[in-house]
């Protein structure tokens, strides 16, 4: 009994995990602004979440039931939303369980290698997720109406959507200051692990 009710707390926790990591991906209004944001963070999540319940029930196809799970948890949110009034697009339900599949067939293909799983399951889950969900993106009515439309009212001021203003972004001194600080946070970082060795 209790490695089965082990089994179910890592499916709920790691499923609460994935869809939580960045839970505004899920609108379509950001879903598109933010597909880099989304492709790093749900790629990482199923990997992470699928390898550990898959190594720990040692059955290739668990990643593909997790996956699963999280789609169902996903389309039962998209269903809540509709029936309060919002339209049919205004949850994107990513595509989740293609990448598992490819996932367990790694895992079964390499004789349940756990290294194999998650070095070429990772990549394959990695390179497959951004594809399959940039498809099923492209399905979506419009993403921009929908965001100006039905505005979310759990959105923080900072948050709500802009309308795009073509070339415009270059000039701005937020975009600048961003990149400015990607380019030198590495530096930044190299020289705070040197100062800390001496």
């Amino acid at each position: 009994t209790t490695h089965y009710l082990f089994i179910v707390v890592v499916a709920v926790n790691s499923t609460l995990l994935t869809i939580n990591a960045g839970d505004y991906i899920f609108y379509t209004d950001w879903a598109w602004t933010s597909f880099v944001v989304f492709s790093i963070s749900q790629s990482t999540m199923l990997v992470v979440g699928a390898i550990y319940y898959m190594l720990f029930t040692g059955v290739p196809g668990t990643a593909t039931y997790y996956a699963t799970i999280m789609t169902i948890y996903t389309w039962v949110a998209k269903g809540a939303w509709f029936a309060l009034g919002y339209p049919y697009d205004f949850i994107a339900v990513p595509v989740w369980i293609p990448s598992a599949m490819l996932l367990d067939l790694t895992y079964w293909a390499t004789r349940r290698n756990k290294h194999a799983a998650i070095i070429i399951g990772g990549t394959l889950v990695g390179l497959s997720l951004p594809l399959f969900n940039m498809i099923n993106l492209l399905l979506i009515r419009d993403p921009l109406e929908m965001a100006f439309k039905y505005p979310r009212p759990t959105l923080p001021p900072y948050m709500t959507p802009i309308e795009p203003q073509v070339g415009k972004f270059y000039n701005s001194p937020v975009a600048l200051g961003s990149g400015a600080g990607a380019v030198l946070s590495v530096p930044i970082a190299a020289l705070g692990a040197k100062l800390n060795t001496w």
